[in-house]
């Protein structure tokens, strides 16, 4: 029997691919170890959770404005993030920027994208309610209506199918206030009010049974205090109202940027998030991260292109194949510039995720969509400026809601 015997070489070359072996092993081991690190120093070291820590919940979060072919602290902000990008084992980013064709949304019952905070710059209420928008009564009384009898007008605001809103004058040579439940607990009375039902919303237009029931608690109100009053049309204003609401369907355009993720890949829900915070956006309990301006109205939202919220409870274990950007056209004010910061940041994220932008039916688009999109968009803005709703402006957000 032949005795097979490994030589002096032989043994020397296992030792050695033992070795390395180990090496790589422990060099991979050493670099898992530090992008753990950071990313749990992304999120727990001095990070202050808007759903969770309410001690600093009213005070502004810095932001600096995107603004293209500059680098800015907000894209350096980011870089931190970016340099991370090979830990996910992603594909190489692509360049180009593509846009969704803009859907329709009226409609539609939108999530929750009301601006929370959102005041009026006018000196006079009256600016913010306007007959184009709203149903306007007038009482007007000879002597002041106490307080006591404006509280029932106040708690029957809810009963007509939309909004309505009491603006109040204690004498005709003092400004006009609006009046809520606070305010007229504090006040003396007034001596004329004004009634502003609003018309419509993206629920529909307000219904001729809803505009009778408000005039006639108006008259029954008026007559109550020996007070006039004065109450338009009731025809005439629902077919307002009818026309209005077609209006606004018209206009009431959302335009979105889908970012997805190649070859059936996923993006990480830490990696987003990470993102998300770097350029500005809050993650809010709606599941939503919306980007807000510094008077708090939202300008466009980062959603999961998938049914799923980001909630923070799971978004440490989400895996997603895309985001959308969305921005509500009607909702904001100066939207062309509002339009390039979104568009700016979803080209960071399309870098970073290394995902391709398409449009709803996953075809990816060119330069020209982004143009033809933003053109609408303008169209869309000189349109409601034309008929006296100007995008942004308190009209425009009590209808688009």
């Amino acid at each position: 029997m032949e005795i097979l015997t490994m030589s002096d070489l032989q043994v020397s070359l296992i030792i050695i691919g033992i070795i390395v072996i180990a090496a790589v092993a422990g060099f991979n081991w050493l670099q898992q170890l530090r992008y753990q690190r950071k990313i749990q120093a992304a999120f727990d070291h001095e990070h202050d959770d808007i759903l969770l820590d309410t001690h600093n919940s009213d005070e502004p979060f810095q932001r600096i404005e995107p603004k293209f072919n500059k680098k800015t602290s907000s894209d350096s902000a980011l870089d931190n993030v970016i340099q991370t990008n090979d830990q996910y084992d992603l594909p190489p980013a692509e360049s180009k920027k593509t846009l969704v064709t803009p859907t329709p949304a009226h409609p539609t019952n939108i999530t929750s994208q009301a601006s929370s905070g959102t005041s009026s710059t006018a000196t006079s209420p009256l600016l913010d309610y306007d007959s184009n928008t709203n149903y306007i009564v007038n009482i007007r009384s000879d002597s002041v209506i106490a307080n006591t009898h404006i509280a029932k007008l106040l708690q029957r605001k809810f009963d007509f199918g939309k909004p309505v809103f009491w603006l109040g004058q204690q004498d005709k040579d003092e400004p006009w206030q609006e009046i809520t439940n606070e305010s007229n607990v504090d006040s003396d009375g007034y001596c004329h009010l004004k009634g502003c039902l609003q018309l419509a919303d993206r629920s529909g237009p307000i219904s001729e049974v809803n505009l009778s029931k408000f005039r006639d608690l108006v008259l029954d109100f008026s007559s109550h205090v020996n007070a006039s009053a004065e109450c338009p049309d009731i025809v005439s204003t629902n077919e307002k109202a009818v026309k209005l609401d077609r209006f606004c369907a018209e206009v009431d355009v959302m335009i979105g940027i889908n970012i997805i993720s190649k070859d059936d890949g996923a993006f990480v829900g830490t990696k987003i998030r990470a993102l998300a915070e770097a350029s500005g956006f809050r993650l809010e309990s709606d599941g939503l991260f919306k980007y807000r301006d510094d008077s708090n109205n939202i300008l466009f939202t980062l959603n999961n292109y998938e049914s799923a919220p980001f909630l923070l409870e799971n978004i440490k274990s989400l895996t997603t194949h895309g985001v959308t950007f969305l921005l509500d056209v009607p909702r904001v004010a100066h939207g062309e510039r509002v339009f390039d910061q979104m568009t700016h940041l979803a080209k960071i994220f399309t870098n970073t995720l290394g995902g391709i932008m398409v449009d709803d039916n996953r075809v990816p688009l060119s330069d020209s969509g982004i143009q033809k999109s933003k053109q609408q968009l303008i169209e869309i803005q000189s349109l409601m400026k034309k008929n006296h709703i100007n995008s942004g402006s308190p009209s425009a957000l009590r209808l688009f809601v």
